[in-house]
């Protein structure tokens, strides 16, 4: 079956899965990952690379799409956002996909973005580095503004995450030329390590709404939940980095079941984690039915 007929099976699964929630302050991260070992070197095919878009506040796939290489991830996000519905919602994407046509696209389907910005853009990346010099602080405090900082330690380090989100400024070279801009925002992060050195990094942000503190700092921390919840998860579990299916489609279907499942083991109440309850399933059939139907606690 070709993988977009294979996903529109699952769309109204889906939809109850989301609706049966409050539905408001929902937030999509849409990212890459390459299946690296389902090259193949006889057929002239990489390995395949899948853009999925995920529902971190409810821990749910809602879709993907498949391309031959990491740089398609332009012409892969647009066809993923026709695929799913982004009304109402904050879209994240990183800075490959900080493209005007894409941020014209999540618009056009009522959704707000938050799009990391690096030098892939380089007027708009230097436009922000110049707004949040230290040369422009005392100018930046006048504007309205939100601020928002964190502290944790975690395995002996101290990080410190300040967040940054003004209105974008009248004179900002750049406010006409992206599609429904509203804010820029800055996130900075400082790491001091156990031996006491320290570290830091700074990332630029493009957005359509004028969210809450909170809401931003969600935003910029929940799209690398997608890493940490989803990514990391099927290459744990699912060993899919090891997967040598060549046939596309077979391919593209097997990982959408394999984030498909996760979505449901995630969901249910049990404390073990998807391992755990992955393998209960496979020996219970009463817990696997209480997956399949998505009860939670």
């Amino acid at each position: 079956m070709k993988p977009e007929a294979f996903q529109t099976c699952f769309q109204s699964w889906i939809t109850n899965l989301v609706n049966e929630e409050d539905d408001r302050g929902r937030m999509i991260a849409i990212d890459g990952k390459t299946l690296r070992r389902s090259h193949d070197q006889n057929g002239g095919l990489g390995p395949l690379h899948l853009v999925s878009a995920w529902v971190s506040t409810h821990g749910l796939a809602m879709g993907q799409v498949a391309t031959e290489a990491k740089s398609n991830e332009i012409t892969a996000i647009p066809a993923l956002i026709d695929r799913i519905d982004v009304q109402g919602a904050v879209v994240t994407i990183d800075a490959m996909g900080c493209q005007k046509e894409i941020a014209q696209k999540i618009v056009d389907a009522r959704g707000d973005y938050v799009l990391a910005v690096k030098n892939n853009q380089p007027k708009l990346y230097g436009a922000l580095e110049e707004v949040f010099s230290n040369e422009r602080q005392r100018e930046l405090r006048k504007r309205p503004h939100r601020k928002h900082q964190t502290c944790e330690k975690d395995h002996g380090r101290r990080k410190e995450r300040y967040y940054v989100l003004p209105k974008i400024p009248r004179q900002f070279p750049l406010k006409n030329a992206w599609p429904g801009a509203k804010a820029i925002g800055m996130a900075v992060c400082l790491t001091e390590n156990r031996d006491g050195t320290l570290s830091g990094d700074t990332r630029y942000f493009l957005s359509s709404r004028y969210l809450s503190r909170q809401r931003f700092a969600q935003a910029v921390r929940g799209h690398w939940g997608i890493e940490n919840s989803l990514h990391w998860v099927l290459d744990l579990t699912f060993d899919e980095d090891q997967s040598r299916t060549r046939n596309r489609d077979m391919a593209d279907n097997l990982s959408w079941l394999s984030r498909f499942s996760i979505s449901l083991l995630k969901r249910h109440p049990s404390t073990d984690n998807i391992k755990g309850k992955s393998q209960i399933a496979g020996w219970n059939n009463e817990f696997r039915m209480e997956i399949l139907v998505a009860q939670r606690a």
